[in-house]
């Protein structure tokens, strides 16, 4: 091995070393900034994490790369008081989204595929065509609860106001706007119940 392909490796180990530092250092920035969070939880780097003092995580948390959760207290002069409660054993796959002006509330053991929104808000109604979606108000019709042993498939979204009972799936690609008793399968657009599942 030459003296290049000495140097070019070790510039390379210490900034894969380097990446890993930073991505620790975030994580431990989050979890010192959360109200609270259980034991044996790790987030991914990238991430993206704002307003996490109004979030709680239990034990056993994991997330893949790409996660984005905002408890949003202010937008444009509009003050908010959200809250973010997470269970234990909860896992989000890759690129998930959870957006909070109100409450979310997930249980335990709840399974989340890549690319997932959940949020309680939206831009503002529909009627108001003359006012640009950016500038509308943010408006909630009300908390989101999912309950305990819920998979949610990959890019479903979940709605504001949504209420998803234990034992539930959620077909990929589905649009939850209606609560879902417990043990269902829901899929499609907008999600509907096709099959109720053994308890």
């Amino acid at each position: 091995m030459n003296v290049k392909d000495i140097v070019s490796k070790a510039v390379l180990e210490i900034s894969e070393n380097w990446e890993r530092a930073l991505a620790r250092a975030e994580n431990h920035r989050f979890v010192l900034s959360v109200s609270s969070i259980g034991p044996n939880s790790r987030l991914a780097h990238p991430n993206f994490i704002s307003g996490a003092k109004y979030m709680t995580i239990g034990k056993d948390f994991a997330s893949g790369p790409g996660l984005r959760m905002e408890c949003i207290e202010d937008f444009r002069g509009q003050k908010f008081s959200p809250e973010l409660v997470i269970g234990d054993n909860v896992i989000f796959n890759y690129y998930c989204h959870v957006g909070v002006i109100n409450k979310i509330t997930l249980g335990n053991n709840v399974l989340i595929g890549s690319h997932v929104l959940i949020t309680d808000h939206s831009h503002g109604v529909l009627e108001r065509t003359d006012v640009p979606f950016v500038d509308r108000r943010l408006e909630s019709k009300g908390e989101v609860i999912i309950g305990d042993n819920v998979w949610i498939g990959e890019n479903a979204c979940i709605m504001p106001g949504v209420r998803i009972g234990a034992g539930s799936i959620i077909g990929a690609n589905s649009v939850v706007t209606h609560d879902v008793p417990p043990y269902s399968l829901c899929v499609g657009v907008p999600a509907k119940i096709i099959r109720h599942l053994d308890s």
